[in-house]
C-alpha cells in the first residue's frame, strides 16, 4: 500500500461520512469489516452509538501501515531523543530543588542529585531509587523543572519517560496495549454520552463531533480549534471560545473528540507505539491551517504533542507538520483585537485558579481579565501548582486540601467568582458553588459576558443536582435524541461527573482528610 493509497483510504473514510452519512458509512464492506476487528461485537447500533472510539482505532490500524514507511520508527526517534537528554543531564538536581510537590511526595529529605540520578537509570532499566521512583509517579507536570535546568533538558519529560519506563517494566506489550484501549473506550464513551446528554446534533457539529464537521474546507482556514477530548463534557467553554473567535473575525476548524486523540492514554498505559500511532493519525489532521499554527485548548495534549509526539516526528521527519499554541496565549496576542469587543462592564471581584504547567498561560488569562471593564482581581496567595486540576489527583489529600484552602480563602475575601481556565478545574469545582457564597466559572464566561456572549454551562447545573436519577429524567429528550442506553447514560453520570468530585461537598457524610498523600493511579 503506498502513501497515495493510505490517504485514498482515509479520504473515502470522510466522504463517506460527509456525503452520506453513519449509515452507508456503516453499510461499506471495508469499513464494517475493520470495525469488527477492533474488538467488541458489531451491530449497526452498537457501532453508530459508540462511533468515535471505532473510527479512532481504524485510523489507528491504517496509519500503522503509513508509519511503517517511514525509515525510522517513532519509537526509535522517541528513544533517541531521550538518549540524548540522557546524555546532556549533569544531574545537579535543581530541577528537584524547585519541584513543588517534593514536600507532599514525602521525598524532601532525599538528595536531589540522588532523585535525578535514580529517574536517569529509571529511564533506562525500569528500576532506581525508591525515591526517584515517587518522583516520577507524583510529577503534577507543574513545569518549574523546566525552567531550572540550564542544559536544554526538560526533566518533566524525562519523567513522563521514566512512568512508561516502570509501567514497562516486567509486564508484556499485549497487556499494556490492553489496558491503553481500555482506557481509550472508557474515555470515549465517557465524553461521548456527557457531551450528548447537553447538546444537540447541530450544536455537536459545531464542535466536529458530527459528520458534517469532517468535510474538507475549498480553502484551508487560518487555525484549527484542536479541542482535546475532555473540554466536551463542559461544552459551554468550547463554544464560547468559538463564539469569541467568530467575534474576531478568524477562520478555523475544529477537530478535537476521541476520533482526534493525541495519544496521551496509550503512553501513560507505556504503548509508546500505540501512542505514536494515534499521535501521528491526528497530527496528519491537525496540519490543514494556513498559519501553520494550531490552537489548542487542552494543556494535557499541548504537553503531549509539544513535547512527546511533535519533537520525535521532527527527529523521525526532519520537520514539524505545524506549531501549536494554547487558546488563552492565542487571545492575549490579540488583545488590541479583542478590547472593541469588550463592550459592556462586569463589575464582578474575581480570583483566578491557577496551574501554570503551559508557560505563559496565566499570565495571558490575567491580562485578559484586566481587559474586560469593571473587573477586579483578587490574588488569594494560594499555591500555584500543576497542569491542571485533574494532574494533582495523584496526590488526593494534598489535592483535597489545596481546594479546601482556595475555596475557604475565596469566601473570606469576599469574592464574587472564583474563576478557572481549564476543563477539569471547571469539572471538580463547579458543584462547591452550591456550598460556598460566590460563583464558579471559567474565564470565558467573563470575557463573553462583557462581549455580549453566552453560553449555558449545562454541566454545572445538572451535576449541582448531586443525583443520577434526576440528572438522567432531565436529559431524557436528549438521551432518546442520541439514542443512549439509559442505564449507560447513568452509569457515566454516576461516574463521570458525579464522581469527579475529589473535594466532598459539604453535606457529604465522609470527612475531609488531609492526613495522607497515597499516590493515585494516574
Amino acid at each position: 500500500m503506498t502513501r497515495l493509497g493510505l490517504r485514498l483510504r482515509e479520504n473515502t473514510l470522510y466522504r463517506l461520512l460527509d456525503e452520506a452519512g453513519i449509515d452507508t458509512l456503516l453499510a461499506h464492506p471495508g469499513f464494517a469489516g475493520r470495525l469488527r476487528a477492533t474488538g467488541s461485537p458489531f451491530t449497526p447500533n452498537q457501532a453508530r452509538a459508540n462511533l468515535e472510539v471505532r473510527i479512532g482505532l481504524l485510523l489507528v490500524a491504517w496509519s500503522s501501515d503509513l508509519q511503517s514507511m517511514n525509515d525510522i520508527s517513532f519509537e526509535t526517534a522517541l528513544k533517541g531523543r531521550v538518549d540524548h537528554m540522557l546524555d546532556v543531564c549533569t544531574k545537579c538536581g535543581k530541577c528537584v530543588e524547585v519541584c513543588p510537590i517534593v514536600k507532599p511526595a514525602g521525598i524532601l529529605d532525599a538528595s536531589p542529585k540522588d532523585i535525578i540520578s535514580g529517574v536517569l537509570d529509571i529511564v533506562r532499566t525500569g528500576q532506581g531509587y525508591e525515591a526517584s521512583g515517587k518522583w516520577a509517579a507524583s510529577c503534577m507536570l507543574s513545569g518549574e523543572c523546566i525552567k531550572a535546568c540550564d542544559y536544554g533538558v526538560n526533566p518533566r519529560f524525562l519523567l513522563a519517560m521514566a512512568r512508561v519506563a516502570m509501567e514497562k517494566a516486567g509486564n508484556e506489550l499485549s497487556d499494556l496495549r490492553r489496558r491503553g484501549v481500555e482506557k481509550f473506550r472508557n474515555l470515549s464513551r465517557d465524553v461521548t454520552v456527557l457531551s450528548r446528554l447537553q447538546l444537540d446534533g447541530e450544536v455537536l457539529e459545531r464542535l466536529g463531533q458530527k459528520s458534517a464537521s469532517v468535510s474538507r474546507p475549498n480553502e484551508a482556514p487560518d487555525f484549527v480549534f484542536y479541542t482535546g477530548c475532555n473540554v466536551l463534557k463542559t461544552p459551554h467553554i468550547a463554544l464560547l471560545a468559538l463564539d469569541i473567535m467568530d467575534a474576531l473575525g478568524v477562520t478555523y476548524r475544529v477537530m478535537g473528540g476521541p476520533t482526534h486523540c493525541c495519544g496521551i492514554l496509550q503512553l501513560r498505559a507505556g504503548d509508546v507505539e500505540m501512542s505514536g500511532r494515534m499521535g501521528s493519525s491526528t497530527m496528519e489532521k491537525l496540519s490543514q491551517t494556513k498559519s501553520g499554527q494550531v490552537i489548542s485548548w487542552c494543556p494535557s495534549c499541548y504537553v503531549q504533542f509539544t513535547e512527546t509526539t511533535l519533537p520525535t516526528i521532527e527527529r523521525q521527519r526532519g520537520a514539524r507538520p505545524f506549531d501549536m499554541l494554547p487558546f488563552m496565549r492565542f487571545l492575549c496576542g490579540r488583545l488590541d483585537q479583542l478590547t472593541p469587543h469588550l463592550r459592556q462592564r462586569v463589575e464582578m471581584r474575581v480570583a483566578l485558579h491557577k496551574h501554570p504547567g503551559v508557560a505563559g498561560v496565566m499570565e495571558a488569562a490575567e491580562a485578559v481579565l484586566r481587559a474586560v471593564p469593571g473587573v477586579e482581581i483578587v490574588d488569594l496567595k494560594q499555591p500555584a501548582v500543576g497542569l491542571q486540576s485533574v494532574n494533582l489527583g495523584v496526590l488526593p489529600a494534598f489535592k483535597r486540601e489545596l481546594q479546601f484552602n482556595e475555596l475557604q480563602a475565596a469566601c473570606d475575601a469576599g469574592v464574587d467568582a472564583l474563576v478557572a481556565v481549564y476543563h477539569s478545574d471547571h469539572r471538580e469545582l463547579c458543584a462547591h458553588e452550591r456550598d460556598w457564597p460566590f460563583r464558579i466559572i471559567n474565564i470565558l464566561e467573563v470575557v463573553g459576558e462583557s462581549m455580549g456572549l453566552h453560553e449555558h454551562d449545562r454541566f454545572k447545573q445538572l451535576k449541582i443536582m448531586q443525583d443520577a436519577d434526576q440528572i438522567v429524567t432531565e436529559c431524557h429528550d436528549l438521551i432518546t435524541q442520541h439514542a443512549i442506553d439509559v442505564e449507560t447514560a447513568r452509569n457515566v453520570v454516576v461516574k463521570a461527573m458525579l464522581g469527579d468530585q475529589p473535594l466532598p461537598l459539604k453535606d457529604e457524610s465522609r470527612p475531609v482528610e488531609f492526613s495522607r498523600n497515597d499516590v493515585a493511579p494516574s
